[in-house]
């Protein structure tokens, strides 16, 4: 076995990365304010942004599900990795070597599972652009070259070629120091009778990225009659390589389409192609699925649902085409973006488009043109005889549950006075009425299902939240004054150590009431107290997390290190009303408790324990006025 990583290493790791830079790869980041950035949760559904980014503390915090943590947790979660797993990949991008306790260097057969997949996909990605070039390739670059495609192209997109043989990639891998396991397992190759052959043979073959530009899968082109197999044969579901995951060209598109907050879906990979070289560069295709819901939570984080955003659906205007545009219709509503559909003269996709009529054709072919769900509503209405009372009725019965899927109320409203213009039904009001009344009996079906779940939080926050399932304690009123300013005493310590140090580290976890924050200021003094935070580092917020009992302190103290404070401005004197504030509650309540004794006790109280009691609360009393009256002076 291969020993641990080198303490050091992982913490040269975590400093050369930046996280907003990784993060980045993942989803659209906009500025949220002190220096921070906000985005789309990549771990939850939701509408507003509660996904924040602190590039200077290197750490990231979701405020609606509690996800949260450095670069190297976040790596680890996305992309479902082990520790080590994720820390080697971040070397390797940060161009450092890692040292390991035991055993010297990792061996390359010992490194996670799915770095190694990685390694081999793009070994076979570079083996199979190498085969491109070759004679038995021709027939590949004449069919590239008759959809317009040259050199330039195939190298730009990274297009290959499979070798008609039983294992040439196989053999060439096995060369590579990959086991017959591992290219089994990426679906490079695949179980033959005297051991493993290659799964492609004989086709073109398109690498499939994800997000981060990591070649996790292939689309391999038919070639020659004689191969029996599919038109398209795509990777088989791996580690990996999810088909319902996966967006061909999400890679090289991912930037315009944050950018300009507009995507493109195409059906076919020459399709993605054709629209890139005529200068639609946010043009992206599904890999051999229906386009569906994983697909739209990846377009949702890259187009961060602003009111601009656009997603443009290309299908065909066959049968096949418009039952896709259909299926896509019924997830519309989990998009926040305006959706149309974009359908070519003479049914041609935008491969063929560009042939026959050239780049500015498939330019203008994405103009949206017809919104898809009123594309949607008339393949429905097409369907019945609307010269009729009872056509017109039949049609409304089935397109009006459609319409009350809509759930912002006035685009409901819109679109149901539209439909009844398609149905020739005079009376609006009617078909408004019917849509509104479907809408709230499907809530109410809903709500008899249970309660509603609660919605997201946002940087303002509930008035009202329950703390973590551990350690246990009440909920957590943030009108409450004492959580609220227990909570801006820990947002400095965490931020802004400097401005509280060194009285912070005088206060015991016991001055704070809500048992989290006591958690996370027993974790602050295991760390070495705030002091040692000064001057800044990420070390000292790394060694707090480490401190951390469990993920679920872990998650609130990267919580409070991002959180924006209260106050305006962010001085010594600010910082100085908070501890005096903590303090002085504290003092208060010990005050309580003294006098709530001897009132238990009557006149059952020693003559020498009154005595003491009734110091105690003198001396407590004077020190509470000192602290009124001179403020962080007198801590």
């Amino acid at each position: 076995m291969a020993g641990r990583i080198n303490d050091e290493d992982v913490k040269a790791v975590r400093d050369a990365v930046p996280i907003d830079a990784v993060v980045s790869e993942y989803l659209q980041l906009r500025n949220a304010g002190g220096g921070n950035l906000k985005g789309l949760c990549p771990f939850h559904d939701e509408k507003s942004p509660s996904f924040q980014v602190s590039p200077s503390k290197g750490l990231f915090h979701c405020f609606g599900c509690q996800e949260g943590g450095d670069t190297i947790a976040f790596v680890m979660k996305i992309d479902h990795l082990s520790f080590s797993e994720t820390v080697e990949r971040l070397a390797a991008k940060a161009g450092i070597t890692l040292r390991y306790e035991e055993g010297g260097y990792n061996p390359s057969h010992q490194r996670g599972e799915r770095i190694r997949l990685v390694e081999a996909h793009k070994a076979a990605a570079d083996f199979y652009r190498e085969q491109l070039n070759g004679p038995e390739a021709e027939i590949g670059r004449k069919f590239l070259a008759e959809r317009g495609f040259d050199q330039a192209t195939a190298a730009h997109f990274g297009i290959g070629y499979s070798p008609a043989g039983w294992d040439h990639l196989t053999r060439h891998l096995r060369g590579k120091g990959f086991s017959d396991k591992e290219l089994i397992a990426s679906g490079l190759s695949q179980d033959g009778r005297r051991g493993p052959i290659d799964r492609f043979r004989g086709r073109l073959m398109w690498p499939i990225s994800d997000t981060s530009g990591d070649i996790v899968g292939f689309g391999a082109r038919k070639l020659r009659e004689d191969d029996n197999g599919p038109k398209y044969l795509n990777t088989p579901e791996t580690a990996i390589y999810r088909k319902s995951q996966v967006l061909y060209g999400i890679d090289l598109a991912k930037k315009e389409i944050a950018k300009t907050s507009r995507a493109v879906v195409v059906e076919g990979y020459t399709d993605v192609m054709a629209c890139h070289l005529a200068g639609v560069t946010t043009a992206i295709a599904t890999c051999g699925t229906a386009f569906g819901g994983d697909h739209i939570k990846i377009l949702r984080r890259l187009l961060m649902d602003n009111g601009s955003a656009r997603v443009i659906f290309t299908f065909d205007g066959d049968a096949a085409g418009q039952k896709a545009a259909l299926r896509a219709f019924e997830d519309d509503q989990k998009f926040a973006a305006e959706t149309y559909i974009a359908i070519a003269p003479d049914n041609m996709d935008p491969c063929d488009l560009r042939l026959v009529k050239g780049d500015e054709a498939v330019r203008d072919l994405v103009e949206p043109r017809t919104p898809l769900f009123e594309f949607a509503l008339r393949q429905i209405v097409n369907r019945y005889d609307l010269e009729t009372p009872a056509g017109r009725a039949a049609a409304l019965d089935e397109a009006a549950p459609v319409v009350a899927r809509i759930k912002n109320s006035s685009s409901q409203h819109e679109v149901a006075v539209q439909l009844a213009g398609m149905l020739g039904i005079l009376d609006t009001q009617f078909v408004v009425k019917r849509v509104a009344q479907l809408a709230r009996w499907a809530r109410e079906r809903g709500d008899r299902r249970g309660p509603a779940p609660a919605p997201s939080r946002d940087g303002a926050r509930h008035d009202r939240i329950q703390s973590p399932a551990a350690p246990s304690g009440p909920a957590l009123h943030l009108r409450s004054p004492a959580h609220r300013t227990e909570r801006e005493l820990l947002k400095l310590a965490l931020q802004k150590p400097s401005l509280v140090s060194p009285a912070f580290d005088a206060y015991g976890a016991d001055e704070f009431t809500a048992p989290p924050y006591a958690a996370i200021r027993q974790c602050i003094a295991d760390a070495g107290g705030a002091e040692t935070g000064v001057p800044e580092t990420r070390d000292y917020l790394a060694r707090v997390l480490d401190a951390a009992p469990d993920d679920v302190v872990r998650n609130l103290v990267t919580e409070l290190a991002v959180e924006v404070f209260h106050g305006k401005t962010i001085d010594e004197n600010y910082a100085g009303m908070q501890l005096v504030h903590v303090r002085l509650r504290a003092v208060d309540r010990r005050i309580d408790e003294v006098q709530g004794s001897l009132a238990r006790l009557g006149s059952h109280v020693a003559p020498e324990q009154l005595a003491a009691a009734q110091n105690e609360v003198w001396v407590l009393q004077q020190y509470a006025e000192t602290l009124r009256n001179h403020g962080a002076d007198a801590l």
